[in-house]
């Protein structure tokens, strides 16, 4: 049966919903979806997030809930837990925040006081909002200490260790949003350690790569692993915190500070269907063919990568070594290449590069990932169109300037938008994406 055939009772009770969920589903089969914080999940993972599971309420862990029926619910649950175990190394898994953020922020309530320091990567320089961005309550509510990328795009190491000397925080941050080089876990892991703070290695891009064997794991060096489990570990919406040896070693009622952070704490009630897909998702990546896919992905990044550089486009540090490429495109030209690639086929998102000249809300570089177009079976060979087809795109808006002035860049991209559905190349472009989308289709 397709994915497309699933939906009988919704096209009879709402027809409404049914067609935009239609809608959605032939998009995402007819362009190449490379925002690399986004997975295609498997039919089965599909499945499982669509049960009757929604149904049941379960505040608690398993053996120890406030609600009774839960005898099955608790078997789910442990088969999440297990599977996430046994893939990351770890002894201790929580399966149930509902997402990467929430997940982040649980860390913070099992280990601080409002007021206490914390380190994390700066968002313009590839970071997280909840590793205590001034726009998140995480530094709303606690003392945040931001560290940066050096003007190559590589990590500031010597300032990341004088910061932590400087501040002394409790919790220390790795992970980032935006970076393309492998994390030094073991670097950072140092460095918490001459310190005394924990180390939170924020996986959610790469925890794929990381149990596929295409990224170094966190687990010898961090105390706590979180991520989300929507990325390349190609599951649902949901995320997960992961305590290490080295967690437990250092705090050996860590687990149970974790548990409560989630429930009572924070969350209410899990989310069961969310719950059996993550378990899904967990046992697909246990599986020998995800080690091959998530190698895969990298390769396929960085033969796009090289395809962009031989199109005369610049790449920050030059390459990559996981799913991810960030461009740099000019000053404020990133929501051009947004939308000009979105118009040929080409989904990605605008984005900060290091040392960014202009704001957040009109950056200069672009983010582009593989796990999708990889997961189509795409190879090299495709990864070499794609990256022609975006260097063509990034000649096509040269000329276009972003304005200084607020109203005037209103207008001006409002004109640009409207030109842009009419550009012959664009469309020439798009319709060679929608042929090639046809050849590796997304859900056979």
């Amino acid at each position: 049966m397709k994915i497309t055939e699933r939906f009988e009772y919704l096209k009879k009770n709402d027809p409404d919903i049914y067609k935009w969920i239609m809608a959605e589903t032939d998009r995402q089969e007819t362009t190449l979806e490379l925002i690399p914080s986004e997975c295609a999940a498997s039919p089965a993972v599909i499945e499982a997030m669509g049960s009757v599971l929604t149904n049941k309420y379960s505040e608690g862990y398993p053996g120890r809930r406030y609600y009774g029926g839960n005898e099955f619910i608790d078997e789910i649950e442990k088969i999440a837990q297990e599977r996430a175990k046994k893939l990351f190394g770890v002894p201790y898994a929580n399966v149930q925040p509902y997402s990467g953020s929430p997940a982040n922020f649980a860390v913070y309530m099992a280990l601080l006081k409002p007021g206490d320091t914390v380190m994390g990567q700066a968002l313009p320089d590839g970071g997280h909002l909840t590793h205590g961005w001034k726009a998140s309550a995480t530094s709303i509510y606690f003392n945040s200490v931001q560290y940066h990328v050096k003007e190559d795009g590589y990590l500031d190491l010597p300032e990341v260790r004088a910061l932590a000397k400087k501040h002394s925080p409790k919790l220390i941050w790795v992970g980032a949003t935006a970076y393309v080089r492998e994390f030094p876990f073991e670097e950072f892991g140092k460095i918490a350690d001459e310190v005394g703070a924990y180390l939170a290695a924020d996986t959610a891009h790469i925890s794929g790569l990381i149990v596929g064997g295409a990224h170094k794991s966190p687990a010898p060096f961090a105390h706590i692993i979180t991520t989300t489990t929507h990325k390349t570990l190609r599951g649902p919406r949901g995320g997960m915190i992961l305590v290490t040896e080295k967690g437990l070693k250092k705090d050996p009622d860590l687990s149970s500070k974790i548990d409560q952070a989630i429930f009572p704490k924070l969350q209410g009630g899990p989310h069961n269907h969310q719950t059996a897909a993550i378990a899904v998702a967990l046992g697909e990546a246990l599986k020998p063919e995800f080690k091959v896919w998530a190698r895969q992905v990298v390769r396929n990044a960085q033969a796009l990568g090289e395809a962009l550089v031989e199109g005369g486009m610049i790449i920050v540090t030059g390459g990559t070594d996981n799913h991810m490429i960030l461009a740099e495109c000019g000053k404020g030209k990133g929501v051009f290449m947004q939308d000009a690639l979105d118009a040929a086929g080409i989904t990605l998102n605008k984005n900060t590069i290091p040392k960014e000249p202009e704001s957040p809300f009109y950056p200069s570089g672009i983010r582009m990932g593989t796990p999708i177009v990889t997961i189509r079976g795409m190879k090299e060979p495709e990864m070499k169109k794609i990256g022609s087809w975006i260097a063509r795109v990034y000649k096509a808006v040269s000329e276009y300037v972003l304005p200084e002035g607020k109203e005037e860049r209103t207008k001006y991209l409002e004109d640009f938008r409207s030109k842009i559905k009419k550009n012959d190349g664009l469309m020439k472009i798009r319709g060679e994406v929608n042929a090639l989308c046809r050849e590796f289709p997304l859900y056979p």
